[in-house]
């Protein structure tokens, strides 16, 4: 089978290696599709924490059936995606039912190699059926469930006023599920190209240029109160610290993006807020089930979302067009 290697940072190249033996209790699946994320930029850029090279890449699958168990409940043609993040089932965090930040995590495409190949075997437990949607609509189902959970976690509810910081891929699936939920969303990015296009493909009509004095626009448009949840999905340090000044008194602040740094704040502003200060990383079954119920019911636009297509051989040409380009890329999928 063809396989896509990241060989290391700014270089991938197609290997041809065996197709994967199922295991006990796994799943044999085609890759259809790969949605490209910014973990896959990051990957390639060099800049991704919890890699080694040479990496197989891809988490954002969709798939078809080859082969399972008798009685897995699965038949060979059936589209699925793949829940990428394989848990140890038996850490603190497993026992407590967050397999999403287990100890010991493995994720495709990044602890282990993952999607950007033409076959793949995976434990049953990772294969989510979806049913009537589309092998594109499949493929999208994993960063749409990473701003869902993080909009679970954070219990946003109806009316309540919420900030997005980063208006890519996460950022968008963020703002997308907290107005599914009833609050007021602002999104904010300091490029305004690709602003413009958020708000023309979901319409989510509020949004604000990041510049030098954003803080005091914020604050005009919230009388001065800033906002009850801000989200970060900028995966920039920079603007990580200065989320901090956006968050209400009594507010919450959730950083979705992971950076290579460490993080400062105020103290002492932190305590007058009395700031619940969150983390959210990956998403869960129930996520996914949440994304694909959503989908399903036309309430994500993800005709609109989808702005480019490309066939996984040709990933060494248009990963340095998709990175140059990101102001008019929202989600790239690649094809077999």
């Amino acid at each position: 089978m063809k396989t896509i290697v990241c060989e290391r940072p700014l270089h991938l190249a197609v290997h041809e290696r065996p197709i994967p033996l199922r295991g006990p209790g796994e799943v044999l699946v085609r890759i259809r599709r790969v949605g490209i994320c910014g973990t896959d930029y990051h990957i390639f850029g060099g800049n991704q924490p919890y890699l080694d090279y040479p990496r197989v890449m891809g988490h954002e699958l969709a798939a078809t059936v080859e082969e399972a168990d008798a009685d897995a409940d699965l038949a060979p043609g059936d589209v699925i995606t793949i829940l990428p993040y394989l848990a140890c089932d038996e850490c603190i965090a497993c026992r407590r039912g967050k397999p999403n930040c287990c100890t010991h995590l493995q994720v495709l495409g990044v602890h282990r190699d993952g999607g950007m190949a033409e076959y793949l075997s995976v434990p049953r437990a990772a294969v989510v059926p979806v049913q009537d949607l589309s092998l594109d609509q499949a493929a999208m189902v994993e960063f749409l469930a990473i701003g869902a959970h993080a909009v679970r976690r954070a219990g946003v509810i109806a009316d309540a006023r919420i900030l997005v910081v980063g208006a890519g891929p996460i950022g968008v699936a963020t703002a997308l599920f907290a107005r599914q939920d009833g609050a007021r969303v602002t999104l904010a990015d300091t490029d305004a190209d690709r602003l413009d296009q958020a708000r023309r493909l979901t319409g989510i009509a509020d949004t604000v240029l990041v510049d030098d004095v954003i803080a005091c626009v914020l604050a005009s448009r919230t009388d001065g109160e800033f906002f009850d949840v801000v989200f970060d999905a900028t995966g920039s340090a920079r603007a990580i610290e200065a989320g901090f000044g956006y968050v209400a008194h009594g507010g919450t602040y959730v950083l979705v993006s992971i950076v290579k740094a460490q993080i400062a704040f105020s103290d002492p502003e932190f305590h007058k807020r009395e700031t619940t200060l969150m983390g959210s990383r990956n998403a869960t079954s129930a996520d996914f089930r949440h994304v694909i119920a959503s989908i399903r019911a036309g309430l994500i636009p993800t005709a609109a979302m989808h702005t480019q297509s490309f066939p996984l051989v040709e990933a060494a040409e248009y990963f340095p067009q998709l990175i140059a380009g990101q102001g008019s890329v929202l989600k790239a999928i690649a094809t077999w």
